[in-house]
């Protein structure tokens, strides 16, 4: 009897071993697959912010949070699954709905420079119209995240590929949960960097009052550059997108030519051809992304069936 009990406890603690190694395993490949994408997420932070600019103190946490919750509910009910299903009966389809993503964010990143030199604000629209163009202005928010997790959930599967399925939708669930935390938390104290600087300044230190007001003073022009970037990263992001995905759909010619670029780079400045080279490979892709969003802002704009499919939108 008690040698039975003793076996069943063995075997317990075995079982128990197996299960941490196992969520060890999976804790670990989520790191390094979050690694891989670690590029993208750096876009995500950047893009988000631009969406709360000029928008009301209490407003900008309300409005992350929605953005957070779409961008999580995105990437666990829609692109999760549909990921682990192509990637195990479909894998060839991957590639062009990437394209397509990468296509809509360099429109999205070549509209928002037209809006620009037209002298169109969006957050200033929304600021001034209330809850409706919130509400438009998170959506267009969750969409373009919609995009960005997209990529960064295929760069994370592509480095999982090999684990078997359950597995595979553990490390995926664990890498969709942290980014999501991770992204949005950076930006959420990004926007409210002014408010501690407000509780600095407002401190008996003298120290700690200069150091409240430079953040008060800091921060719009840091929410202006951090929009420039979210804007440069939809143009880089999309234009990366369509060049690497378009050897997988058997155009080997514009990502081999810009791989040997990247390469003669490399090889010609020593010490700093590797950031040289990746500096190269981001404005070739940038260049690419908003020639290809101006081409997909031309037609949504002049062309009939463009002008067309806008008119529907605004009467809805």
């Amino acid at each position: 009897m008690s040698a039975g009990l003793f076996g069943l406890f063995d075997d317990i603690a075995t079982l128990a071993r197996m299960a941490a190694a196992s969520v060890d395993d999976v804790g670990a490949a989520a790191g390094r697959a979050s690694a891989k994408a670690a590029g993208v997420v750096v876009d995500d932070t950047a893009v988000t912010p631009q969406y709360v600019a000029g928008v009301a103190a209490e407003r900008e946490l309300p409005i992350i949070r929605k953005i957070a919750i779409g961008s999580l509910r995105n990437k666990i009910l829609f692109i999760l699954p549909a990921a682990l299903l192509l990637s195990q009966f479909l894998p060839w389809l991957l590639a062009p709905i990437l394209m397509v993503g990468g296509t809509y964010l360099c429109y999205e990143g070549a509209e928002k420079v037209w809006e620009r030199l037209r002298g169109h604000d969006e957050q200033h629209l929304a600021v001034e119209q209330g809850p409706d163009a919130e509400g438009s202005m998170v959506s267009s928010a969750i969409r373009t995240d919609f995009i960005l997790s997209a990529e960064i959930m295929v760069i994370a599967l592509n480095e999982v590929a090999d684990e078997p399925l359950i597995p595979r939708a553990l490390i995926l669930l664990v890498v969709a949960v942290a980014i999501t935390i991770l992204v949005y938390g950076v930006v959420g104290l990004i926007v409210k960097m002014d408010d501690v600087g407000l509780h600095l300044a407002e401190r008996t230190s003298p120290l700690a009052q200069r150091i409240g007001l430079a953040m008060v003073r800091a921060m719009p022009r840091l929410l202006s550059v951090i929009s420039v970037v979210g804007v440069v990263a939809m143009l880089w992001v999309g234009g990366h997108i369509l060049i690497a995905n378009s050897a997988e759909v058997g155009w080997h010619w514009p990502y081999d030519t810009v791989h040997h670029w990247e390469e003669a780079v490399h090889d010609a400045v020593p010490g700093l051809g590797s950031v040289l080279g990746w500096l190269l490979n981001t404005a070739i892709s940038a260049l690419v992304g908003i020639v290809v969003g101006a081409v997909v802002v031309a037609v949504m704009h002049f062309l009939p069936i463009g002008k067309k499919h806008q008119d529907t939108v605004a009467a809805h």
